[in-house]
Order: C-alpha cells, then structure tokens, then sequence
C-alpha cells in the first residue's frame, strides 16, 4: 500500500518540471555518454577487425615461419588445404639511392610477393595500375614504395633505387595497402617487390632476419578451428605459427581492447564527478521539500513511505539522465563517422552497437544509486514536529545502518562490474582505489577549508571582503564539500594524466638518449664481422660497440607443457624472439641466480634467462625451455637467472643458450655502435658501401616513432580526462546556483549594513577563487601521488614532479570556480534588500 501511495505523491511531485534537476541530469548524461560513447567506437574497430579479418591478414589463414621458407613438404600440404597460397616474406633492410654520388639511405620494411598476391582486398597505386603491371621487369625489376618514404629519399616514379646489391625502378607509390594493419609495429615505411627478384640482392641468404609467411584462400565453409589444429599438430615442432581471419590483426585487436578498457575506467572516474553532482543535487532538492516531508510526517506518511516517494522521483529522474547519456553516447560517434574512420588506420563499422550502451546504462544506474541512496535515507530522519528550513542539515551525518551497508554493497557490485567488463580486475582495482582515496583525502580537504575558514575569519578585521569570504566557506550553506569533491577529483584525474604523460615523455626524449647507442645493426653475417669492426674500432667518434649473435625462435613448451598454458598470454611467449649465445658471461652481465655453465661447455643445452621475466612467469632454476629455431626444438636447462634492462636501448635478450648448442645454426649477428652525433652519417655510408645487406637502424628514429604513438594514446587520455574536469565544472554550476538563493540573502543583509555592490562582488569572487586554488592543490597532491604510482609500479619508469602541469591544475581549478561563482552572482547583486528581507521573514 505505501509503494502505490509513494508513487502517487511521486508522479504529482514530477508535474513541477526539472527545476533543480538540470545539473543532475546532465552529470548523469555526460559521464553515461562519454563511457558509451567510448564503447561504441571500440566496438566499431573490433566489428571492423572480424569484419575485414580476412583482407588484414591476406588470407582466409595464414602460416608464418621465422628465419626460413617452408619446406617442400609443408608447403604442399598448405596448397591440398588451400585453392590458393600466396606466398610473402617480411624484414627490414635499408633502401640506397645515389643519383650524384652522394647515397641517401631510409629503413624501409620490405614486403616481397609472388604473383598472387594479394588475394583478399586490393592494393591501390599512384599512378593508378596492376601491381603485376608495377613491379614487372623492364630494365630493372620493378618496385613501389610507400609515399613518405619516396619523398625522404626524392624519388620520383621511374627512378631507381637500392636494396642490399639489387636495383630496382620505383614504378608506383603505394595510396593503399590492404594488409598492412595486421602487419602490427614497424620502424620503416613500406617497400614492395618481388620475392624472385631479391634473388641476387644478399638479402634472404639463410639465417638473416626475414619472415616468410603463407596467406590461404580457402574453400568456402572450411572449419578454420579444425584446420588449426590439424596445421598445429601436424607442424608442431617445425616452428610453424597459424593465425586465421578470425584474429586478423592480433596486436591492433589487443591494443584496442586494452586502450578502450583505460579509456572506459577515465569515463569511470567522470562518472563519479558526476555522483558527486548527483548527490549535491538530491541534498539540495531534499533541503527544499523539508517542509513537505515534515508535513507528509505530520499526516501520517511512515518513513517507509518518504523514502520511497523521493528515491521514485529520484529513479526517474535518473533513468532520464542515463537514457540521454545512452543517446548520446550511440549518436555522437555516428555523426562523426567520417572524422573517426578517416583518423583510424584501421576499418571501423560505425553502426549502434547495443553492448557498450548496455554497459553504460549498467554503470549509470549503479552511480546514481550509490551517490543517492545516502542523501534519500537522511530524509526519513525529518520529524513532523520538525517544519524548519535546516532539519535536513541538522540530521546526522550516517543514516541508518542498512543504507551503509546497501552502499557499500552496490560499490562493491559498481566495482565488480567495472572488472567484468574491463578485463583487468588489477587496473579497475587500482583505479577505483585512486578514486576511493581521492574521495576520502578531498572530502577531508573540504572540512579542513572549512575549519581554517572558520578559525581565519576573526583574523580578518579591518579586511571586510576577505572576512566575508572566509564567514561564508566556513559556514553551512556555501557548498564547500560540494565545490572541492567535484572540481577536485576532476582535477585530480588531469594531474594524474599530466604528471604520467610528462614523466613518459621525459623518460623517452631525456633520458634514453644519454644512454641508448646511435645505431642498430642487423643482418650482419659472420664472416663480415671482421671488416666491419675494423672500421669502428679505429674510428675515435666511436664510444662503444657492442656485437652479439643473433638468432630467432619460438618457445613453444615449459617443462613438458605449452608455453601458452604455463605463462598466458605474457609477451615472452607471443610470437618469435631474439635469442643469443655465449661461451661465457659478458662484462656488463649481472648473475642474479644460479651459475653459469663452465667455458667450452657442450654437454646438454643451458639457458640464462632475464630473471625479471622468469619471476614474471614463474619460472625457477631447473625448469626446461623448449625453443624452436629454424624448425628445430631445442630443450634447455635453465641454469641461471640475469638482470636485463631493455630500457637501455642496448642489446638484451631473454634467453642465452650455451655457445654449443646453437652456433652451427645458420645465424647472423647484431651490433650497437655508440657514437657522436655528427659521426653518425659518415658511419653509415661508409658501412653501407662496404657491407650492403646490412641494415642500420638509428635509434633516434626509432623513438620518434614509438613518442608519436604515445602521442596518440595521451591524446586520447587527455580526451577522457577533459570530459571528467567538464563533470567537474557543471557540478560546480549546479553547486552555484544552489546556493544563490543564500548569496541573495547575504547580499541583501550586506547592503543594508551599508556594503557597495563591488565590495559584495569581490567578496563572492574572492570565496571561489579560495575554494578553487583548495580544490586545486588538494587535486595535486592526490594528482602526483596517482602519477607516481602509475609511473613507478605500472610503467616503471623514474618519477619527478612535471611543474609546469602541476601549476596549471591549480589555475584551472582558480579559474574554474571564479567562473562558476560568477556566473550565479548578478541577480543576488541586483536584488533588491527590503523584498528579499521581507520573504525572508
């Protein structure tokens, strides 16, 4: 009876419009919308990727093989299954040009085809033509070349350029390459020619570092997961790796599941700006109604039948906020289709994706109902003898002890859920744990301002605006709680994102290149060793040099058990990597567990292994490693652990086997030249012209490239954090108007008392600009202490205080409130005091 009775007085309650609602709304939709929105473009980009899975692989499947071609016998059964088999291969090498004898070299990431490539999509060319017709020999082979990369060396269509010792004709740029998303990170741009054709050019001789990889059109209703396990067990132990359409493009998928997942769990933190808003403005309402509900109480109305009256108004209020914010998030991306798939190096089908909306209407309603719930039940405390404007603010700070627990209840289940569909429960944890805290430390803050307001004020005598300002934030109605939680966790969220972005930066742009050589080199075969260190060792520009062998393979087992079952998804075990040999440990070689095998050893094979990666994956002395090199299973012992730091930018590998167990193999060997900057051209010419098969790679590039993809991802971070700080400031707005009606009044006393109009305005300016400049240094604080953990524990880089972020936040937050206050400023001003005076009463 009383539910039917609540939402009676529910429905007439709503007939007085949403007045005072406005700003609820809004937070609601905004931090719904931005969570949505989000979701949707992810959930474009992934129906993109199995929509075009087959044109970003070039095939139906695909089988890849490290270091070699296949061999006679698996390629013929690649073409029984297939109706079609193209064949690929991959590497980096350095394309030459010398039209005046004076050579220009770029890193270019070749791609030979045979004469069915591609078979999914269609690789587009400027001047438009066949790519048969581009890269047919006339005079020369022919080639195409990406545009960025004929413009870096200036060639132009029919000109001739170099790779290793064969010339080719650049006969066409590339506009459009269909497989090239799936091909993941790459240091240079994209040169195409023909497998046969590299022939004579020193570049695919065996043990160089070359992919070949074997794109199938398969028959139409072919079980792809059938065929993966008849290819795995068949090859399992030739080094064979498969992948079908199903994963076109593995490392973008990844890649944006994870930046999507970070980008959510930001819209996260903008939502609960928003509950802030939420919450102030359900105080607020309730602080309006005080005397109805006490009237309400006076004719009987049970406790029972207040709250549910408010939290049925509330809900519907809320389901509005959420349902705009669901709109939103699934229109927005829909008019900027054009923007967004163009920005996007991958296909994206921008359609209504239903999921990520489900999502986050589920977040909405659980924000509203954890930053409700409390204000709600403080109502049932107002007394029907009780018909003053303050009973709700003089009820205690906790309701009763079943909405504290339904509280925390419904945190748990907002965080639970955020981890469901997140994917990461320890990046969800850590970030509503840093939401948690900043909560708790600028709820602390704001009674802190306020006490400190309190105890100034006297101190202020002789100073009228600024005791003015001070009475007002130390006392109750002026919204100090309101103003530091909402600007201050918004805030909090930009510093952090400031602080993180400017410590990578700094980590790549300063830091490496004290350290880091100028040049890689690679593809360097064993016999050529001897000339090319002749030619360092003698040079005086040069520091350092550091050479190793290098080889490539797969670990496919760990003690007897797939590598995937034992580590997951660690990123050891994903694809090839670079393994080495030693007869004994270097200088610079740190043993942090174990021994090392004795000099000349050639007994059965032992592995050191990069100790922070075998505590990663929970490795232990003893334990065996199965890898498989040019399709031969090699199992080692490991028999000692070694520190490596891949930040250097030096040489470092996983794995070092003993020498015996891998010389024999066909391998070539890897260099780090450190030199003066303005030594390093004349070394690569001179090393290029000597050796040219070899293939430099100059370190600086090399950051330039991996800064502009962290460009990206703290662009679109900062994205996310934008829209929590614009949470923030329309609670702020919300916080304003609110307390207008109490500015109004204080006006109105002041101007009797005798104050000007610009005294009283310096005043009301003068509070925000406190609350501001509080909220800012608070957010800070909790900004830095977020940026630090985030560098030290997750991306383990050196932390230090970026200032020029740190004194922007605390502007922003000035300026933020000055605006806001302002804003609801005017009309107090011109009221009139006997009008105002006389309703008072």
């Amino acid at each position: 009876m009383s539910l039917r009775i609540a939402a009676r007085f529910a429905r007439r309650e709503l007939r007085g419009g949403l007045s005072g609602f406005r700003i609820f709304i809004a937070c609601l939709a905004l931090g719904v919308a931005a969570i949505a929105g989000v979701g949707s473009v992810r959930s474009a980009i992934e129906a993109g990727l199995t929509d075009q899975g087959a044109v970003l692989l070039g095939g139906d499947a695909e089988a890849q093989f490290t270091y070699r071609f296949a061999t006679p016998e698996e390629r013929s059964w690649l073409d029984s299954v297939a109706t079609r088999v193209s064949e690929v291969t991959d590497f980096r090498s350095m394309a030459v040009v010398d039209p005046d004898g004076v050579a220009e070299r770029g890193l270019t990431q070749v791609k030979s085809v045979d004469a069915a490539y591609p078979l999914k999509g269609e690789i587009l060319l400027d001047p438009p033509m066949p790519l048969a017709q581009a890269l047919a020999t006339n005079d020369l082979p022919g080639a195409v070349m990406a545009p960025i990369l004929a413009d870096r060396l200036g060639l132009e269509t029919g000109d001739t350029f170099r790779l290793g010792t064969q010339d080719f004709t650049l006969n066409a740029v590339i506009a459009r390459e269909p497989d090239n998303s799936g091909a993941g990170f790459s240091l240079g741009p994209r040169t195409i020619v023909l497998t046969q054709d590299l022939a004579n050019s020193g570049l695919l001789t065996p043990g160089t570092l070359f992919d070949s990889e074997y794109r199938l059109d398969l028959p139409p209703g072919t079980d792809l997961d059938a065929l993966q396990v008849r290819a795995e067990d068949r090859f399992r132990d030739t080094g064979l790796r498969w992948r079908d359409a199903r994963n076109g493009a593995p490392g973008v998928a990844r890649f944006v599941e994870r930046l999507g997942a970070f980008l959510v769990l930001v819209g996260l933190s903008g939502l609960a700006v928003g509950g802030v808003g939420v919450s102030a403005a359900v105080r607020s309402y309730l602080a309006r109604k005080t005397s109805v509900i006490a009237t309400l109480r006076t004719l009987g109305a049970s406790r029972a039948t207040i709250f549910q009256t408010y939290f049925l108004q509330i809900g519907a209020l809320s389901l509005v906020g959420i349902a705009l914010g669901v709109l939103l998030g699934a229109i927005i991306p829909l008019l900027f289709a054009p923007l967004i798939t163009a920005s996007l190096p991958v296909p994206a089908i921008l359609a209504l994706h239903p999921e990520p909306l489900i999502e986050a209407a589920i977040y909405g309603a659980l924000t509203a109902l954890v930053f409700t719930l409390w204000p709600l039940a403080r109502a049932e405390e107002v007394r029907a003898a009780t018909l003053f404007r303050d009973a709700l603010e003089s009820a205690s700070i906790l309701p009763a002890p079943r909405y504290v627990i339904a509280t925390g209840l419904l945190t748990l289940l907002l965080v639970g859920t955020a981890m469901a569909f997140s994917g990461n429960a320890w990046l969800t944890l850590w970030t509503a744990g840093g939401i948690f805290g900043a909560l708790i430390l600028l709820s602390l803050a704001a009674i802190a301002i306020r006490w400190l307001a309190r105890r100034a004020a006297p101190a202020a005598r002789g100073k009228p605006v600024l005791r003015w300002a001070l009475g007002a934030i130390g006392g109750p109605r002026e919204g100090a709680a309101s103003v530091v939680l909402s600007l201050g966790l918004g805030l909090s969220v930009l510093a952090a994102v400031g602080q993180i972005d400017g410590n990578l930066r700094n980590s790549i742009s300063r830091d490496l290149p004290e350290v880091a050589p100028s040049y890689f080199f690679v593809d360097i075969q064993k016999d050529q060793m001897p000339g090319f260190l002749e030619r360092l060792q003698g040079d005086p520009a040069v520091r350092k040099i550091d050479s190793a062998p290098m080889l490539r393979g797969v670990v496919t087992m760990i003690n007897g058990t797939p590598a995937e079952e034992v580590a997951g998804d660690h990123w050891v075990v994903r694809g090839d990597r670079g393994i080495t040999y030693a007869d004994r440990p270097g200088n610079d070689t740190t043993i942090t567990a174990g021994e090392w095998w004795p000099e000349g050893y050639d007994g059965p094979p032992q592995v050191s292994f990069a100790a922070e990666e075998a505590e990663e994956i929970g490795l232990k002395l003893g334990d065996t490693i199965t890898v498989n090199v040019l399709g031969r299973d090699i199992t080692a012992t490991i028999t000692s652990f070694r520190a490596v730091n891949f930040a250097t930018g030096g040489i470092g590998f996983v794995m070092c086997l003993n020498a015996a167990a891998l010389e024999n193999a066909p391998h070539t060997f890897i260099s780090t030249v450190y030199a003066t900057p303005e030594s390093e051209a004349q070394i690569l010419r001179d090393l290029s012209k000597a050796f040219p098969n070899i293939t430099a790679i100059r370190v600086a590039d090399a950051i330039d490239r991996v800064s502009q993809l962290l460009e990206g991802i703290a662009s679109a971070t900062r994205w996310g954090a934008a829209a929590t700080l614009l949470t923030g400031f329309l609670v702020l707005i919300g916080a304003a108007a609110a307390g207008e009606q109490s500015r109004t009044y204080e006006a109105a006393v002041l101007k009797t008392l005798g104050a000007s109009r610009i005294l009283i305005l310096r005043s009301f300016a003068l509070r925000s600009a406190l609350l501001g400049a509080g909220a800012g240094v608070v957010a800070l604080a909790a900004g830095i202490l977020g940026g630090w953990a985030v560098s030290t524990f997750i991306m383990e880089t050196d932390f230090s205080v970026i200032w020029s972020s740190a004194f922007g936040i605390i502007a922003g937050g000035v300026l933020a409130t000055l605006l806001a206050g302002l804003a609801f400023a005017w009309r107090p001003l011109a009221a009139r005091p006997a009008g105002v005076l006389r309703a008072r009463e």
